[in-house]
Parts: C-alpha cells; structure tokens; sequence
C-alpha cells in the first residue's frame, strides 16, 4: 500500500488528500460508515475521526510538514523488486525449514504456558467476580437453581430405586433363559431406565416452568442448561450402564466379571458427570453470572480432574492388562501379533499416561480446535480398532472351530474337508491382515497423517487399488478352480459313487491334475504379476532360455519326461497294476511323466525314473496264469498223478477263489526230466492279479491230494558216513533255496 501511496503522491496534491482521506475511512470502518451514510452512531467517533482529518489537512497544508511526510513515506515503501524475487525464490533449505519448525515448536510451548497462567488466574477471578456479581443475580440463582437441583436429583434418585426394583425383577425372570430371552429382558431393562430419566427430565421442566422467581409459563436460561446438562449427561451414563449391566449380571452380554462391570461403571459415570455437567452447565453459568474467565477456570479445573482420575485408573490396571494381553499372546502361540501385544502390554501404561497429559497440554494451548480434532481421532481411532477387532475375533473362532462338510459331501469327495482346511486358514490369515493394515490406515486417516482418502479416490489410487484387487481376484479364482478340479478328479476316482474307474482313467486322471495345478500357478502368478503393473514379457523370454539351459543341462530329465509320456501313449502300466520295472518288480503306487513309484512285496517304496528302465512287465493285463510246476518220482504213475492235480483242480473250484477262475486245467503234462523228480506243468487261468491268491490255495490242495494217493515228492537226502565207517544213518537235506518265489498278493 505504501508503494502505491508514493506512486499516487506523484501525480497531484488533490489525489494525495484523496486517497489519505479513503485511507483513514478504512482505517475506521465504523467512522467511515457513518460519514459515509450521514449517520452517526456515537458521539466519540465521528470526534475522533474529525480530529484526525483537520491534523492531516494542516500537515497537507504546511509545505515542510508535507515534504516531511513524503520523506517518511518514501523510506518506508518496501522495494517491489526485492518483493519479487522474495516471492519467487523461496528459502526451502533444510535449515530454513528446521528453524520454522523449531519457532513454531517454541511459540506453542509459550502459548501453553501463558495459557496455564490464564487458567491460574482464572480460578482467582471465580472467587473475587463472584464476589461482586449482581446481588440480584445472585439471590435468582441460590433459589431457581438450587430448588431445580433438589427436586431434579431427588426425583431421580426416588425413580432409580424404583427402575433399580423393577430391573431385579427383570434379570429374575430372564436369568437361566435364552439368548433372546436376556436380549428381551435387556431392552425391557433400557425402557425402565430411560423413564426414570425422561420422568425426571420432565419433572424438572415442570418445576422450572411453574414454581420459579420468573413468571409463569417461563424459565431460566440457567434452569434449561440444568436440565439439557442432565438428559444428555445420564443418557450417556445408560449407555454405560446397558453395556456394563453392573447390577444385574444375567442381562449382560459382555464377557465381563462383576468386580470388573461395577469398577468400570463406576469410574466412567463419574467422568461422564464430571466433564458433562461442567462444560454443559457450571460453565456456561459462570460465563453469564461471573464472567468468561471464571467459565474458563472450572473447565480447565475439571479437565485436570478427569486427566488425573484417568492416569489413576491406568495405573490401577497396569498389572491387570499386562497379564490378559500375555496370556492373548500365549494363546496365539506367540505369533507376530501375539509378540506385538505382548511388546504393548509390557509399555501400556506409559503411552496411554503420554496420550492423557499431551491431551490436556493441548487443551490448554488450543482448546477451540485441537481439543476437538484430538477428541474426534481418538474416537474414530477407537471406533477402527473395536471393528477391526470384533471381525478379526469372528475370522479367529471360524478358523479355529474348523470347517466341518455335511456326510453326503464327506462321503463324495472325502479329501475336500481336508483340503479345505489347507486352504481356508491360510487365506483367513491373508484377510486378517488385510483388516489390520486397513486398521492402521484408519488411525492414520483420523490422526492426518496422510490422506488416504483423497488418495484413492485419485486417478493414481484407483488404478493402483483396481490393480491390487484384480490380482487378489485372480489368485482367489485359481484357489478356487484348484479346489474345483481335485475335488472332480477325486469324485471320479470315488469307488461309492458312480461308475467304477479303470487304471488306465486312475493314471490320466491324476496326471490331468497334477498338469493342471502347474499350469493353474503358472499362469495365475503371471496373470497377477501383470495386473499389479510387472511386466511378464521378460519373465517369460527369461523362463524360455531357462527351458532352453534345462534343455542341455540336465539331459536325463528331458529323458524321463519323453520316455514317460511314451509309456504313457502305449498304456503299459497304471496305477495298481504289478510291474516288473528294470530290476524291481512290484504294485505300482504313483506313476508321474518323469518317473514310477513301486511298493515291491516287502513294503519297501522304490522310486524308478524313466531314463533308467529298458523294459516293463505287467502282470495284470487280460488275464493270467497260476502254472503249477510240480516233482514227482520216477516211479510214480504219471495218469494217477494227472488225476490227482485234476482232483485238487476240483477241489479248489469249491473254494472262495472260485469265481477268480476263467478257465478249466490246461494240463500240460511232463516238461523236464530231473536228477531226481519228472515235473508235471498245469496251468490255472485267473483274472489279473489273482493268480498268485490261487495258485497257493492250489499248492496245499495238491499236497493233501498226493498225501491221500501216496504219490511222492521227492526231495534231496544226505547220506552221513563217518571217518573210517559204513554210513550210519541217512539225514533230509533241506531244500534247495532257490530265491523268492515273486508271489504278490
């Protein structure tokens, strides 16, 4: 302004008294209004105004005072230049934004402790206003207010003793019931205590209206901020009281013990009266009666009181909180959030005690907006962490209770239960912390310390939250579509239900899958990659020159792969077949494209990789055959003993195995001579993999059958001779060991 005074004074010494003249209209508004509009409101100002004016026309008038004046004015205009490049060129240094913020820390420490003083001095100020008030005022407040407040708590006190009689009849009736039954008997509980309140409230009002020092049918300003105080106040305190049930424990909902209900109700109502009837009504009467101050003394006074009594209450459940968030951790197994809560609960008390007084210092600095900004975070905070809680505490007991299919589905697809229990906690962790971090941004949102909201409501945040829940969604639907196919593939190879499958469909079928599930991770992990913003195109040129290095490095692999799926073509074995695989034979447990898994008779699992096998036999394909190779002496009637095989043919016909047998006898007849026995060949058609079952019950018929006949087996003796004698005796030579026998049952 003053660089255009200078520039104005240049012109003419009519403009210069112009513009001084508009300038001193300014400077008093209410001056200016009133010469403006021919009024005049006050006798002082427009004196004051006009006194001011004739100084400055005798300055204008007077050449040197003139000259004086544009002298000064010129040495206090500021260079427009300077201005400019100031503007333009801001100090944003480290150390220029360190000393700002060093300044503004000390400039609020300076107004909390002037702020402290005032308070100080407003408590002297209650007494010496109170003092000198109006005597009139004074007799007006003793007799409407005092009366109003006998009456009001008195009524209140009568109907609580009879809403607290009508309450024990409730919890009587409701106690052993239901949960409806209590849920009824609480909200009967919250009728019966709202009209004792509305009563009161209404009772008082009345009181006011009728029998106060004014007039009929008129109140107090005094006498309504009384009885808005008390509806707003013991409103609270209900809801105190319908959450915590201290009297009657079996209206309450909450896992609380009594002693815990009753300390609690008991300190809350007492904070909740403290601070509600002091900012609600003492105050503002103060304001009125005595003055601003004194208003100002009683609110710091209970905030101090309130701040104290909570400091108390922390340091009495220091030891209390510190044991439940242990033992939460303990029951958590020590988790990352079960040590997090017990790091908190070992320093609680110390935040909680920080928090309590940093608010009250804050209160005193500014309590027109910071009170109410930290009051309303503290609540939102609050409010995030009650919710966060109650649903993480719901994804616990489902976790925990298990997840329990009805017995048709068990039946159908007996691995789902199993598998869903795989599956379920581990994505319930992921959701729970989601709801965590979600927690977090919340309190972050409600304290300012970043805008998470504007964020992503920006183009940037939804692109960057569309991104995340596209791949969140895509993992989800592989999950689910790994889920969907096994358990299909496993109602298949279900026995109960439906058609019986073959090897051959057991052996696809669990390659199908196994070649699914890679597949499924394969591309959901690249189409997730994709949608949060990585670029898949070197990742897949990386994966083919991986394919190309594996290629020539690891050439047996590439051989097992290509020679399993050869065997897989030809169809030469499957799951449950016997096999004889290089030089291991047994059932085939696992059949893979690299490699065959064999369980041989001993129990013992052999894992076989194609690359090693030159050869397979299967021993269950179309059919089989027990052959019965059996000695006889060379003196034996070789009809009789035809006979008696036929006989023990007969005999096992009649036996369990019976409907195992596809054909009659092949009697083959003699098929080699030997040292000491003929060997007569007969053959037993069998189905796959019975003819081991078969052939043994086969073996003991034939030698009860030649027992019966006295056909003899002839076996090895040795002839014992001792030195220098005739033999004395003749002793059995065992049986030759000729090796297992390959049976596999």
């Amino acid at each position: 302004m003053l660089a255009i005074s200078y520039s104005v004074m240049q012109s003419s010494p009519m403009v210069l008294i112009r513009f001084i003249f508009l300038s001193l209209l300014l400077t008093f508004p209410a001056s200016a209004q009133d010469i403006l509009t021919g009024q005049v409101t006050s006798v002082a100002e427009p004196d004051t105004s006009s006194a001011a004016v004739d100084d400055l026309i005798r300055i204008l008038e007077d050449d040197a005072a003139r000259a004086v004046l544009i002298e000064r004015l010129q040495q206090a205009a500021p260079d427009p230049v300077a201005n400019e490049a100031e503007a333009a060129a801001p100090d944003l240094s480290i150390a220029r934004q360190l000393a700002e913020y060093t300044r503004g820390v000390a400039e609020g420490a300076s107004a909390t402790v002037r702020s402290v003083g005032t308070a100080i001095g407003n408590l002297q100020q209650v007494f010496s206003g109170s003092m000198s008030a109006d005597s009139g005022a004074l007799r007006e407040f003793a007799i409407n207010i005092g009366l109003l407040v006998v009456a009001l708590f008195g009524g209140f006190f009568v109907l609580r003793l009879i809403a607290n009689g009508l309450g024990r009849g409730i919890a009587a009736r409701a106690a052993g019931g239901g949960l409806i039954r209590r849920l009824m008997g609480l909200v009967g509980l919250i009728l019966v205590d709202a009209g004792s309140v509305v009563l009161a409230w209404g009772l008082g009002y009345g009181l006011a209206l009728n029998f106060g020092t004014t007039p009929n049918g008129q109140m107090g300003i005094n006498q309504s901020l009384l009885l808005n105080a008390f509806l707003i106040v013991e409103a609270v305190k209900l809801l105190v009281r319908l959450v915590l049930v201290p009297r009657f424990p079996a209206l309450r909902l909450l896992p609380v013990t009594d002693g815990n209900a009753a300390y609690w109700s008991f300190w809350l109502g007492r904070i909740i009266s403290l601070l509600g009837y002091t900012f609600l009504f003492v105050s503002p009467m103060l304001n009125s009666l005595v003055s601003r101050a004194a208003g100002s003394a009683i609110q710091v006074l209970a905030m101090a009181t309130a701040v104290t009594i909570g400091i108390i209450i922390v340091l009495q459940n220091k030891d209390d909180v510190r044991a439940w968030l242990q033992e939460i951790s303990v029951r958590r197994d020590n988790d990352g959030l079960g040590r997090a809560l017990a790091a908190v609960g070992r320093q609680w008390h110390v935040l909680v005690i920080v928090y309590l007084v940093a608010l009250l210092v804050v209160w005193f600095a500014n309590p027109e907006t910071a009170l109410p900004f930290m009051i309303g975070a503290t609540v939102q905070s609050a409010f995030a962490i009650l919710i966060g809680s109650l649903v993480i505490g719901f994804i616990t007991r489902f976790v925990s209770a298990g997840l329990s299919l009805p017995d048709d589905v068990r039946q159908r697809l007996p691995l789902l239960e199993t598998r869903l229990k795989s599956f379920v906690p581990a994505v319930m962790r992921v959701v729970r912390w989601i709801i965590i971090a979600a927690v977090v941004l919340a309190i972050g949102q409600a304290w300012a310390l970043f805008n998470f909201a504007a964020w992503i409501g920006s183009d940037e945040g939804l692109a960057v939250a569309g991104s995340v829940v596209s791949a969140a969604l895509i993992i989800l639907a592989a999950i689910v579509l790994h889920v969907v196919v096994a358990s299909w593939v496993e109602y298949r190879l279900n026995v109960n239900f439906g058609r019986v499958p073959t090897s051959r469909e057991k052996t696809l079928l669990n390659l199908f899958k196994n070649a699914f599930t890679i597949a499924l991770v394969v591309f959901g992990t690249m189409l997730a990659l994709a949608q949060i913003g990585v670029n898949i195109a070197p990742l897949l040129a990386g994966a083919g020159v991986v394919g190309l290095a594996i290629g020539f490095g690891a050439q047996k692999l590439v051989q097992d792969i290509i020679t399993g799926i050869f065997i897989q073509f030809e169809n030469i074995m499957n799951e449950g077949d016997v096999v004889a695989v290089g030089s291991w034979s047994g059932v085939v447990e696992k059949l893979t494209i690299r490699s065959v898994t064999i369980r041989d008779l001993s129990g013992t699992v052999h894992l076989i990789p194609f690359s090693s096998v030159d050869q397979v036999s299967n021993m269950m394909r179309g059919f089989s055959y027990h052959v019965a190779e059996i000695g006889v002496a060379y003196d034996s009637d070789i009809d009789a003993v035809k006979a008696a095989m036929h006989e023990a043919f007969e005999l096992l016909m009649q036996t369990e195995h019976k409907d195992e047998i596809l054909d009659e006898l092949d009697m083959q007849g003699i098929t080699a001579f030997g040292d000491s026995a003929i060997t007569v060949r007969a053959r037993i058609k069998t189905l796959p993999g019975k003819q081991w079952g078969a052939g043994r019950k086969y073996s003991e018929l034939v030698k009860t059958v030649f027992a019966q006949h006295g056909i003899e087996i002839p076996y090895p003796h040795v002839t014992y001779v001792p030195a220098g004698g005739s033999a004395k005796g003749r002793l059995p030579a065992e049986p030759a060991d000729n090796g297992p026998d390959g049976d596999v049952d």
